[in-house]
């Protein structure tokens, strides 16, 4: 009587136990699902995909209508075949998985409901515990009062973890189908299926790959089982039995094309959104990188240097926009993760002339009448950096030249004194105006491409196409949607089109007629595509870096030839010549320019605001510099100067510019500016000034590359 009266306490203490824990969960609705996410992938500009974002966990979650029946039915029969007949908790099950643990000894079957796991997957811990156990099963029921029979099958085989490869896990169905057998979750057959519906219970254990006998006997017994609830017949069994596992692990998920530009992405991303949400977040990135250029970038650098020894990088910008088209390299991606083409920083050679050029432009210097004496400058020639001497890439001095000839010529002496008269830091800003964003310290042998840090082949591809806009200078950008899981997409401001009215078209336009001179009969002829095109080639000291960077009115390219890893001399490479930017580089930008161009061969268009230039009387400029003996200047035949005309500030251009056109969708807001592509309205064109008068307390660097063609 006494044990009866016991036992009965002791019942009705367990079924209290039971209904507190059960009255501690909180209600479902005010639960929030776990967000397991899904890999974010990148495509090109034309849609195709590059890849995936690498994440520890694999999940691309797929409509129910596209999950096959057979394999709802399979996982039905294997993980909880009276699915369809409880309310979230099965208590027949519950005794049955009681009773054969208690025979067996040890836990070989789980009281679960498929509701019960994916209350365990979105809402709950997963220790094990019988507290737990008891909130999960309160949950559940409340679920499927919420919800349907398939939309929580759907769900949970969206949510599921299916196994391990290569330290990824595949979540849900269409993951696992990917990296089990290379295929949709829609293409699975039969045996396929069965043995995905199998590995839930213990992924690990049955995993195809470490244990494919134990996967095949498991992947046997959901057939067999299917075959007993009558969902398929026994032949059917017996005939997906007889089948191999045919297990082909596959690299949807890790494999990726153009793996530098996907680098660039990912980090653009990452800075915007960080890691987690990059990795996990289910974004569909939709970048500008045009793959056909991609592989004519590649086609070219190989056409001229497979089995040479250096190695490239082009970068392609398209002026209109600021779209970066193509990134491309040479470089093994297996061997080296480094991006020689937007994080390879190497001096950049005569093609930073283009920027003193510039600066002269700017402020109304005439080109064709501003003279200046090729000569060679010795030590002390300049004060203000006693120790700083220039030489010619030859050795030559051609005397007497305007600046039109020195630019074709990429005379070094010319264009030192032209720096010396316009002023370092001058050259400096017109630089960072341009588009350079590396530091510059403004010494007087940065407009010869004696930088300390160098440039980017990104950097100089998006200098120039500043000038081939006519003045706008854009911020590169690879990325032109995101889209969400939920549908909606958008555009961080950091993604959109800024583009800034730096230099008045008349000023471009005239650096544009000089660079298309210097492809015409300058040092950039190997670059010739037979369409209007502006460029300048650029060489460092003992040849370890060549370049050639330029530009059609839709698109500007930067070629880099060299080693990536040291500063190697390439002194025989050219065919037994040395490498110079008017050799390969010249040549790898005319082959790849020649089929990136496309149909289009049109030329530059006229300036809305035409420049005034005159003549311009420096220091350095017409007698060739103050105080200058017949014995210093016996190349140019000039005599000692009888003074030096002091400067004159060319007149200020004041016509204002016309606003540009946008390309491509309908005007809105002010201006035709759109919000949608643009993160603010193009800025009005600066003011003109006149030179400024070199910073005398500014020193040129010593030592380090010195630039020459």
């Amino acid at each position: 009587m006494v044990v009866g009266i016991l036992a009965v306490l002791g019942v009705l203490s367990a079924v209290a136990y039971v209904v507190s824990i059960a009255a501690s969960a909180p209600p479902l609705n005010s639960l929030k699902a776990r967000d397991l996410g899904s890999a974010s992938e990148v495509r090109a500009a034309d849609g195709t995909r590059l890849g995936f974002i690498q994440s520890n966990e694999l999940r691309r979650p797929v409509p129910g209508s596209e999950i096959p029946q057979m394999l709802k039915d399979a996982t039905v029969a294997i993980e909880d075949q009276r699915y369809y007949h409880h309310k979230g908790v099965d208590y027949q099950g519950i005794v049955r998985a009681g009773v054969k643990n208690l025979v067996s000894h040890k836990t070989v079957q789980g009281g679960s409901t498929i509701t019960m796991q994916l209350i365990r997957n979105l809402y709950i811990t997963k220790e094990r515990t019988y507290q737990r156990k008891i909130r999960e099963a309160k949950l559940a029921e409340e679920l499927e009062q919420e919800h349907d029979k398939q939309w929580i099958l759907d769900k949970y085989l969206n949510t599921v973890p299916f196994g391990t490869i290569g330290g990824q896990t595949a979540i849900g169905v269409q993951a696992a189908a990917r990296m089990y057998f290379g295929k949709s979750v829609q293409e699975l057959k039969l045996n396929e299926a069965a043995m995905l519906a199998g590995l839930p219970q213990a992924p690990s254990a049955y995993s195809p790959v470490r244990a494919p006998e134990k996967a095949e006997f498991r992947r046997n017994e959901v057939l067999r089982k299917m075959a007993d609830v009558h969902v398929i017949t026994p032949a059917q069994a017996a005939a997906a039995i007889r089948k191999p596992l045919g297990v082909k692990p596959s690299r949807y998920f890790t494999g990726r094309r153009e793996s530098y530009f996907f680098d660039f992405v990912k980090d653009e991303l990452i800075g915007q959104y960080g890691a987690l949400r990059v990795r996990q977040g289910g974004l569909r990135v939709d970048t500008t990188i045009d793959l056909k250029k991609q592989a004519a970038a590649r086609s070219a650098i190989s056409g001229r240097l497979a089995g040479i020894g250096p190695s490239s990088a082009i970068v392609t910008i398209d002026p209109r926009n600021g779209y970066i088209k193509t990134m491309a390299s040479s470089a093994d991606y297996g061997k080296s993760k480094f991006n020689l083409a937007a994080q390879g920083h190497r001096q950049p050679g005569s093609t930073f002339k283009v920027m003193v050029l510039m600066t002269a432009l700017r402020k109304g210097v005439d080109p064709r009448s501003t003279t200046y004496v090729s000569r060679k400058l010795q030590k002390g020639w300049l004060k203000e950096a006693p120790d700083y001497e220039v030489k010619t890439y030859d050795g030559s001095f051609g005397g007497r030249m305007d600046l039109v000839k020195a630019t074709l010529k990429s005379d070094n002496t010319v264009y030192a004194q032209l720096i010396a008269d316009l002023g370092p830091e001058e050259v400096k800003r017109t630089a960072y105006d341009m588009g350079i964003k590396t530091h510059l310290n403004g010494y007087y042998a940065e407009g010869l491409g004696g930088l300390r840090l160098g440039v980017s082949p990104l950097e100089m591809a998006n200098a120039y196409a500043t000038i081939a806009d006519g003045g706008y200078r854009n911020r590169p950008t690879a990325i032109t949607k995101i889209t969400f899981p939920d549908g909606h997409s958008e555009l961080p401001p950091r993604f959109k089109v800024k583009r800034t009215k730096a230099f008045e078209d008349g000023v471009t336009y005239e650096a544009t007629k000089i660079l298309k001179e210097n492809i015409k009969s300058g040092t950039g002829t190997r670059a010739a595509i037979g369409c209007p095109a502006g460029g300048k080639t650029g060489t460092t000291d003992e040849h370890s870096d060549a370049w050639f960077v330029g530009f059609t009115p839709r698109l500007s390219s930067a070629v880099w030839v060299g080693y990536p890893d040291s500063q190697v001399h390439m002194k025989t490479e050219f065919g037994g010549a040395p490498v110079a930017g008017g050799t390969f580089p010249a040549e790898i930008w005319g082959d790849y320019m020649k089929k990136a161009k496309g149909g289009y061969c049109g030329d530059f268009t006229q300036p809305t605001t035409p420049a005034s230039f005159s003549p311009f009387f420096g220091q350095y400029s017409r007698t060739g510099g103050k105080g200058l003996s017949t014995d210093q200047s016996q190349t140019g035949g000039v005599g000692q100067a009888q003074g030096v005309t002091p400067y004159i500030a060319p007149p200020s251009v004041s016509t204002p510019a016309k606003p540009q056109k946008k390309a491509g969708g309908k005007k809105k807001g002010a201006g035709g500016f759109d919000p949608n592509a643009y993160e603010s309205p193009p800025q009005p064109p600066p003011a003109p000034e006149g030179p400024a008068k070199a910073d005398p307390g500014k020193k040129a660097p010593t030592g380090g590359a010195s630039p020459t063609k």
